[in-house]
């Protein structure tokens, strides 16, 4: 099932994916970096060089994306990263994170990501908001192509699933 893309208002980008996986899979997918950096690749031909992830209230995420091979984009040349603080975290079920680009002022500091997971039998439907600052920042949010590299992330992570389950 492709990923859906909802606006409900101004600021929210809701992006909904069924897994074929329950829910404690999912989530340790999420929050495991040897996981993540399995599945939360960009576009194809793409590495994760650095994810770092300290799931609790308070404590920070880290993602760098680089072309493969491309040690340089750590250092702010051709690859780009986001990080955060965890505000809220309730496993398996949920957890919301600030999140902000690397050097991308898209408008007031960045947004604040909720990660829902419901538990559907054998299957989990994922859940994810994006909560902008402005308008115009969840639309430059929107063009940016962002459902094709989310769809190809969920494509990937069913793969990884399929591999723990």
């Amino acid at each position: 099932m492709p990923v859906t893309i909802l606006t409900p208002n101004d600021l929210d980008i809701v992006v909904k994916r069924e897994l074929k996986a329950p829910r404690d899979l999912v989530w340790k997918a999420y929050m495991t970096p040897e996981l993540l950096k399995r599945w939360m690749l960009g576009p194809p031909g793409w590495e994760m060089p650095v994810c770092e992830v300290d799931a609790r209230v308070g404590g920070r995420y880290r993602y760098v994306w680089a072309p493969a091979g491309g040690a340089d984009a750590v250092k702010g040349q051709g690859g780009f990263g986001i990080g955060g603080e965890y505000l809220e975290i309730d496993a398996p079920r949920r957890n919301v994170a600030t999140q902000m680009f690397d050097g991308v002022d898209m408008g007031q500091g960045g947004q604040i990501v909720t990660l829902q997971l419901d538990a559907a039998g054998d299957r989990t439907q994922v859940t994810t908001t994006i909560r902008h600052t402005t308008k115009e920042e969840r639309d430059i949010a929107l063009r940016s192509g962002m459902s094709d590299g989310m769809e190809a992330g969920y494509a990937r992570l069913e793969e990884v699933l399929g591999g723990l389950a």
